[in-house]
């Protein structure tokens, strides 16, 4: 999560919105491609309706969860599954640096460990005590919240440099797809877009609650494109991420930008 997110620096909970102020799946968007500036053969497709929406992380300010009965947890409750073996030696590389005042299950997760393999197969965060071992639950000195997102704004780092891709990365959805043209060509298709429920597979759709589609997690002051800026970069390269803002901004000073998202609030 960027740096201003509450997740290392919770609020005071607030009383949870209903789960019915989700908004349906599907519904009208906006998407834009371009080249990448940096590589050839490549393009991204951007969805302008979520990167211009006013969503934000409401953990520990209303978040209710991805399971019923754990709100503290947000989206932590499954733990994080490493995209390949560098982002499981780049985050161990961090824990290791972790201290007993910043991470509330140090001794547990030094002495018996912090990863385990999933029933698939796959590398993942240990899960302790309902939730991922990293996450400092409500009470802690140390602060509440992911214990790698507090060790990197202690030190001045985007968070993005010390959690698993998948934490930093969501709710932000980039996905690749080949392209044949009618030229016998092929471009690499990067799309960057919503990480909605069906991007958890099957089971998102039985998620107590998930928040891009969440009334209550769409009332930012800035637009996904501004406060993501660090992870878009990342994603992207400078370069691509540059000519997005354009576009955003572009559509931003549209009298009447096509597909708002519907779970903003009304203009």
């Amino acid at each position: 999560m960027p740096a201003q997110s509450p997740y290392g620096d919770p609020a005071a909970e607030r009383p949870a919105a209903p789960a019915t102020d989700e908004v349906g799946l599907d519904f009208t968007r906006a998407w834009v491609e371009f080249p990448d500036p940096s590589d050839d053969e490549q393009v991204f497709r951007c969805d302008l309706t979520w990167l211009t929406s006013r969503w934000t992380c409401i953990f520990g300010s209303g978040c209710q969860g991805i399971q019923a009965g754990r709100a503290a947890d947000g989206c932590c409750t499954l733990g994080a599954h490493f995209s390949d073996e560098d982002d499981e030696r780049r985050v161990a590389g961090h824990a290791a640096r972790l201290t007993p005042e910043i991470w509330q299950y140090h001794g547990v997760g030094n002495a018996t460990g912090w990863t385990e393999t999933d029933d698939d197969g796959e590398r993942q965060t240990r899960r302790y005590k309902g939730s991922c071992i990293f996450q400092n639950r409500p009470g802690f000195e140390g602060g509440a919240g992911c214990a790698l997102h507090i060790l990197a704004l202690r030190e001045g780092r985007e968070p993005l440099e010390t959690k698993p891709d998948v934490c930093w990365q969501l709710p932000v959805r980039r996905t690749y797809e080949w392209v044949d043209r009618p030229d016998d060509t092929r471009v690499l298709a990067v799309s960057i877009g919503e990480y909605d429920r069906r991007g958890w597979g099957p089971g998102g759709h039985d998620l107590h609650w998930w928040c891009t589609s969440a009334r209550s997690a769409h009332g930012a002051g800035e637009p996904v494109y501004v406060s993501y800026r660090p992870e878009l970069t990342e994603l992207m390269g400078k370069a691509a991420y540059d000519h997005l803002v354009e576009l955003c901004e572009a559509r931003m000073a549209s009298l009447l930008p096509m597909a708002p998202h519907p779970a903003d609030p009304a203009p």
